[in-house]
């Protein structure tokens, strides 16, 4: 997978999508500093691994989840090794057992392709529709790291920014989980 070795500070120079495009303005308007990664596609936490290199952080897995009826959305935000099961998350926020919503509801929620949800889009959510969740465990890092609604190009924040500053502007606040290791089940 082609990963442009140069970390930026910033939006790209050249026009792109105008969601994405939103995310930069978005967090320029805050003051928020970030630094970004453009790269191929990145669809799996495999094709992460390069852009983690290059950003000097781990990337976030985040998936966006609902329950049968599709009238409840959760975005949830792990570590991108730690592997993900249904059962650990629906058993924490007491719902029904959750599965992957539709690329259509990733769009029509968040502005995101399929394969790029991350925390940034919820500034689309703008009826808060979707309940952030997140492995408590994100909280140890120094920073947290999404797409910027399409998988080509990925941002590094302060995780204090991203919880002090991003998430009361964009009008959500995380509920937190504890997802165990498959070592620790």
């Amino acid at each position: 997978m082609w990963v442009d070795q140069t970390v930026y500070s910033g939006p790209p120079a050249e026009e792109r999508d105008p969601n994405e495009m939103a995310v930069y303005a978005f967090l320029d308007g805050l003051g928020i500093p970030y630094t970004r990664c453009d790269h191929e596609y990145a669809n799996t936490m495999e094709d992460c691994k390069a852009v983690e290199a290059v950003l000097g952080a781990p990337i976030c897995k985040n998936l966006l989840l609902t329950n049968r009826k599709q009238t409840d959305f959760y975005l949830l935000m792990m570590p991108g090794d730690k592997p993900f099961k249904t059962k650990d998350v629906t058993a924490q926020l007491g719902c029904a057992r959750l599965s992957f919503a539709t690329p259509e509801h990733m769009k029509e929620l968040l502005g995101a392709a399929p394969g790029s949800a991350s925390a940034f889009e919820l500034m689309h959510d703008k009826e808060g529709k979707v309940q952030l969740v997140m492995d408590r465990e994100l909280l140890e890092g120094e920073s947290i790291s999404g797409h910027p609604c399409f998988s080509t190009s990925t941002l590094r924040l302060k995780r204090t920014d991203f919880l002090d500053r991003f998430l009361p502007a964009v009008g959500h606040q995380p509920v937190f989980v504890d997802l165990p290791w498959p070592e620790q089940e």
